[in-house]
């Protein structure tokens, strides 16, 4: 039965807190634990949960905001569940974070948080929502109006991250998969088939596969089980087709060979797509070669405020995705939400981020993007390129009108074999135009006017390099500081390797990683506040005689966010 946690609003007159000496308990306060409970735990809206739990008269759930921010600071300091939980029961920063007061209070068994995660993951596969996804962007909008963030420009950049699992090759992923599948036989059917899966079971597939040497073993060995898959699935299907294991051995039989003659042959490796399975513990792990390194897992993607004027950026939004899904494609799909949430008008990227998927998401939203590079071969600088041009768009994002360099502008017109446009410029003009040479409009053998051609995408990816191009010459790159936020997701998790397994939870876990993120800069943010507000007094001769008037001050000064918890301030104060 669900029930709200309000208790930690009224707090008791005697805590943990109030019992420290005085430079302690202001330590505690200016720390990220108080930041945490006033801009994170305080603003969960636990009612958004409360399908997780019966409506049936029963006992009630443990509190959902205190379960909700256990998450985060998993995820923010990279802990295990084993030292979550002692931190939880042991650690008073943790609990003055979670609005407890005393060690004792809130005991709960740590068998709860796996039951809690457990009911997030279903209510995602049966709903297509993630509800603490949807918590961290409930929480973060509400920061982002007290902090007066301005959200009208933007920056986002992937990185590559796996998931708890090992790399194995192609042998050992199919003798584990055989494995798996005689697990789950009756008895009756692993006595009748143990002949078969005698040569795979007497070992672990990694030891099975050390034991093979060379190239032309392997290939041996794999035309064998491959045989071998094939006979099993035949024999098993009638009885096991609906079993997770007959399933994963199903798949990768299909990813590995092919049946010629109706016989199955191994498929070379370049034959393999990037989506095969990885891992039999992960099915939604990837494989994707970037530059000259290889990697097996997802991809997460961060997207944060980069207006200039902005004294404080937040990240707005993260993504996780298998990591052979273009960036292009995280784009498309995380702008309609930040349109609804924000008011982002510009997207600032790098080059990875253009593409046909984006170029219509981003024309239906309206937003602008700018690419601090662009995909493909530079243009050739002794020549005019369709960037140099000025063209000018419809509102169904079609090129209507085009200036030349030379201030020529003359009308789009569809081309005609209807898959491109064409723009035709005045003879007269262009002969005497001192960049006829460079220009890519050239006159055709029975039409003297010179003719632009170009399709949907070049005039696209024109703009996109027209507006880098821009970006360039401003010497502000607002893109690259990106790249700190993305270190800060990733550095809780040792070489970007998170201990969980599954999109859902690796989902999860970057949420959690990129709140904290935010409570961090939060925290720091407000420490200069003070820092500064101190100064000013100062400055003033204005000392601070007692901690009521210096909190006072600061209400003042910062206009009201940046209140204490007021039950502890009126208990340290006392």
């Amino acid at each position: 039965m669900f029930r709200k946690n309000i208790k930690h609003q009224q707090p008791a007159l005697i805590s943990a807190a109030s019992e420290l000496p005085e430079k302690q308990r202001k330590r505690l306060e200016n720390s990220w634990a108080s930041t945490f409970y006033k801009e994170f735990f305080s603003r969960i809206d636990e009612e958004a949960f409360a399908g997780l739990y019966s409506e049936k008269a029963s006992r009630p759930n443990v509190p959902v905001n205190v379960l909700v921010g256990l998450e985060a600071l998993k995820s923010g300091f990279g802990w295990s569940d084993e030292e979550l939980y002692e931190n939880y029961c042991y650690n008073l920063q943790v609990r003055y974070a979670l609005g407890y007061d005393r060690l004792g209070d809130g005991d709960f068994e740590i068998r709860t948080l796996y039951y809690f995660r457990e009911r997030l993951s279903r209510y995602n596969a049966e709903k297509s929502i993630n509800l603490l996804e949807q918590a961290f962007e409930q929480i973060t909008d509400a920061q982002i109006t007290s902090l007066k963030v301005r959200t009208g420009m933007q920056r986002m950049d992937s990185t590559q991250i796996a998931s708890n699992i090992v790399s194995a090759s192609r042998l050992q992923l199919l003798v584990e998969g055989l494995q798996r599948v005689e697990r789950i036989l009756s008895e009756s059917d692993k006595a009748r088939l143990a002949e078969g899966f005698a040569p795979y079971t007497r070992d672990s597939a990694g030891h099975y596969t050390y034991r093979v040497k060379g190239k032309e073993a392997i290939q041996e060995h794999l035309r064998r089980i491959g045989e071998s898959i094939y006979t099993l699935l035949q024999e098993l299907r009638p009885n096991y087709a609906d079993k997770t294991a007959f399933q994963v051995l199903e798949r990768l039989f299909a990813e590995n060979f092919n049946l010629v003659e109706s016989q199955p042959r191994p498929k070379a490796n370049e034959a393999i797509s990037s989506g095969c399975l990885q891992p039999v513990d992960d099915l939604e792990a990837t494989y994707r070669t970037k530059g000259n390194a290889h990697y097996k897992g997802y991809v997460a993607n961060l997207t944060e405020t980069c207006d200039p004027a902005n004294e404080i950026q937040l990240i707005t939004k993260t993504q996780v995705a298998s990591n052979n899904v273009d960036d292009s494609q995280l784009l498309a799909e995380a702008l309609p939400n930040l349109k609804e949430r924000t008011d982002v008008k510009t997207m600032v990227t790098d080059g990875g981020y253009g593409g046909q998927a984006s170029d219509t998401a981003l024309q239906t939203a309206q937003v602008s993007l700018i690419q601090t590079a662009i995909r493909g071969r530079s243009p050739n600088s002794d020549k005019l390129h369709l960037s140099d041009f000025n063209l000018k768009f419809n509102p169904e994002g079609k090129p209507s009108k085009v200036t030349c360099p030379q201030a020529q502008t003359v009308p789009v017109q569809t081309s005609s074999h209807q898959k491109a446009f064409v723009a035709h410029f005045d003879p007269a003009v262009c002969q005497a135009c001192p960049l006829r040479e460079q220009c890519p409009a050239q006159p055709g053998k029975r039409d003297e006017r010179h003719h632009l051609h170009f399709t949907q995408a070049e005039a696209r990816a024109a703009e996109r390099r027209k507006m880098s191009r821009e970006h360039t010459q401003d010497r502000h790159n607002l893109r690259s500081a990106v790249e700190s936020s993305v270190r800060s997701l990733k550095h809780p998790f040792p070489a970007g390797k998170l201990p969980v397994r599954g999109k859902f939870r690796v989902t999860c876990m970057m949420i959690g990683s990129a709140a904290m993120t935010n409570v961090r800069r939060i925290q720091r943010y407000t420490a200069a506040k003070i820092k500064a507000m101190q100064a000013i007094l100062n400055e003033k001769d204005q000392p601070m005689t007692s901690q009521d008037s210096f909190f006072a001050a600061l209400r003042h000064f910062l206009a009201g966010w940046l209140d204490p918890r007021p039950a502890h301030t009126s208990i340290i104060g006392c």
